[in-house]
């Protein structure tokens, strides 16, 4: 049988990378004496996307403890206390060297069988190859949004050079539309023993085609704050090509149960996945549509009036922040919210509904259990609040003593958790959807670039694109038509553009003495993005609903968009006590939105400054800051 002779360089990528050795699965290893058979391209690729779904060790410490909580798309302080962790960084690191060498594998072997005659040669070789391309560029993407500054190099038999963010991102740029470009769409007697081979397009050339297009669509807008001429020309390129324009599109992935890479990414039990507040002031408001048209006739009389608060208990919940329901606790349903809100989080109590989360399996007493204590010296109960048909949201940050006596606030059985379907790996993790196109596409309307469709089209497009994957798209006219703001001040009708007033009058109840108050609420300030005077402008609206879209599958691309511009408002962490890794945060700046109180990338594992120093000192220095939490990446808001 003829032999494959493979370049045994490929081969040395990840210890490359990493700067140490590590063990390498058996596909990995030198397949100069395999035959052609044992050694195919399709094997290395589909080791790349199936790995890269990250098992559930990586997938519970990267995709929900750093992106989800980052984005406010999960509650939990860590990350977004600036406290992240150097094993489950150098876990990253390495198992992102594992993904880009089984890649870069693919484009080295098709290189050889392309310089090969038949049968190691195949009609689809030239397609295989930038596929690879196309898909070792989103690796490249991921890794360096989320580090900063890597090597482009390090898979060309030669130390790895670490450069800076601006060179990747025109790296990947221009690899996307190279690899685009090569794909012959004609080309589809792909066999099946192959298409099987590929869990996202089953090596469907069109479909890569339309990936690798949008894609450097998103690339070359996370350029648009501070390289506008490169990113527009870039993305009219791009914009003109076929793109990811409707669900038969999507990049997703099946999951599967067990404990596999393929295993669900937001699979574990023991995490409640509860709803942030962030997304409750998002939600509540927004679009017009009653919640009363969005539960069922036993839960109707838990629905609370437009102008209604909720209790306020300020005794047992974090002030000291610029949440701006801070001290309230709603004691039902809002009267208005987004129709996606009770899909993605379902109500509390409610166990009949198929979506609930009776997580953990056979721990009735935690999900079960609605009713919890506020409490009070000497153990004393001062309050029990019933968390069924209720939705609340909580935020990150020190509580205090307030936290240590509040038993409501992180109590699964009380407040909406992510819904099952996300839970128990049964769905397909999406990497990019058709929603994502067209607020792309709105976004550089609103820029002013040359776009195929105006800014409303996409805008709306987007929306109708959203609602209809979460099934509630009888809404749509309603939605889309509102002019009523959410608890940001901002709106969904296009152009409904009339900034909020300062402040609202509510009503609400005393909590401890169940007197009924009234107070104003004020729209929080986001000084990140127009220097704090703008809520409902365009811009707003399309990344708030691109917010939205992308719970709970792409909370890096929710977290990049923050860092970018801003958008949309996240609030401040809690700061009843000192955050230890957070001390720029003060009790006399909390009200203020600021940069370096939001995380803007993973600091380096010990493993690359402890095994090569010179790369590490690359990193850093093409980083252009310290290697800390807070030092922002290139294309992203410096103030």
């Amino acid at each position: 049988m003829k032999k494959a002779i493979i370049s045994s360089g490929i081969f040395l990528s990840a210890s490359l990378l990493l700067g140490s050795c590590s063990k390498f699965e058996e596909i990995n290893t030198n397949p100069k004496d395999a035959t052609a058979d044992q050694v195919q391209v399709e094997y290395f690729l589909n080791n790349s996307i199936i790995k890269a779904q990250m098992d559930p060790h990586i997938a519970e410490r990267v995709f929900v403890l750093y992106w989800k909580t980052a984005a406010h798309q999960h509650v939990g302080t860590g990350i977004a206390g600036g406290t992240t962790d150097d094993g489950w960084s150098t876990d990253y690191f390495r198992y992102m060297s594992e993904w880009l060498n089984h890649a870069n594998s693919a484009i080295s072997v098709a290189d050889e069988h392309l310089a090969a005659a038949a049968p190691i040669r195949k009609e689809y070789t030239a397609n295989l190859k930038e596929i690879a391309r196309i898909w070792r560029a989103y690796l490249m993407s991921e890794w360096t949004d989320n580090f900063g500054p890597v090597p482009i190099n390090a898979f060309q038999g030669q130390n790895p050079e670490y450069v800076d963010v601006k060179q990747v991102y025109y790296f990947l740029l221009a690899e996307l539309k190279d690899a685009a470009a090569k794909l012959d769409v004609n080309v589809t007697n792909i066999p099946a023993t192959v298409s099987n081979l590929d869990p996202a397009y089953g090596y469907n050339a069109a479909k890569w085609r339309r990936y690798a297009n949008s894609m450097r669509m998103r690339l070359a807008m996370r350029l648009s704050e501070v390289d506008a001429e490169k990113a527009r020309a870039e993305f009219e390129d791009a914009v003109k090509g076929e793109m990811i324009s409707s669900t038969d599109y999507t990049f997703q992935v099946q999951e599967k149960d067990g404990w596999s890479p393929l295993s669900g990414v937001m699979s574990r039990e023991w995490n409640p996945q509860l709803m942030p507040t962030s997304l409750e002031n998002i939600y509540v408001g927004l679009g017009g549509v009653p919640s009363a048209d969005l539960v069922s006739a036993d839960v109707q009389s838990h629905i609370k009036p437009a102008n209604y608060a909720g209790l306020r208990i300020t005794n047992h919940l974090s002030t000291i922040t610029n949440e701006p329901y801070a001290g309230f606790w709603m004691d039902g349903l809002p009267n208005t919210i987004d129709p996606r809100a009770y899909k993605a989080f379902p109500l509390p109590g409610d166990i009949s509904n198929p979506s609930f989360p009776a997580w953990p399996t056979g721990d009735v007493a935690t999900w079960g259990t609605t009713q919890r204590n506020l409490m009070g010296p000497n153990e004393t109960v001062v309050k029990t609040l019933d968390g069924a048909y209720t939705f609340n949201g909580s935020h990150a940050g020190d509580w205090g003593t307030k936290g240590s006596l509040n038993q409501v606030r992180t109590w699964s059985g009380s407040n909406p958790r992510l819904a099952l379907e996300f839970r128990k790996s049964t769905n397909k993790r999406i990497f990019f959807a058709p929603w994502e196109t067209y607020f792309l596409i709105a976004e550089a309307a609103v820029r002013g670039w040359t776009v195929p469709m105006t800014g409303q089209e996409a805008y709306e497009e987007g929306i109708r694109s959203s609602l209809a994957y979460w099934n509630v798209s009888q809404f749509a006219s309603t939605y889309l038509a509102s002019t009523s703001y959410n608890r940001l001040g901002t709106s969904v009708k296009w152009d409904h553009t009339t900034e909020p007033p300062a402040s609202y009058s509510m009503n609400y109840v005393d909590g401890y003495t169940n007197t009924p108050g009234s107070v104003n609420i004020l729209y929080p300030v986001n000084n990140l993005y127009q220097n704090g005077n703008v809520k409902n402008d365009q811009l707003s609206k399309i990344i708030t609903q691109k917010y939205i879209a992308q719970v709970p599958w792409l909370p890096l691309e929710a977290w990049s968009d923050k860092r970018r511009l801003g958008l949309p408002f996240l609030e401040n962490p809690a700061r009843e006590g000192e955050l230890q890794n957070m001390k720029q945060l003060t009790a006399g700046n909390y009200m203020t939105s600021r940069v370096d109180f939001f995380p803007q990338r993973l600091i380096y594992p010990t493993s690359l400054k402890n095994t090569n120093a010179k790369g590490y000192t690359q990193a850093v220095t093409a980083l252009g800051g310290t290697d800390n939490v807070f030092t922002p990446l290139w294309w992203a808001k410096k103030n």
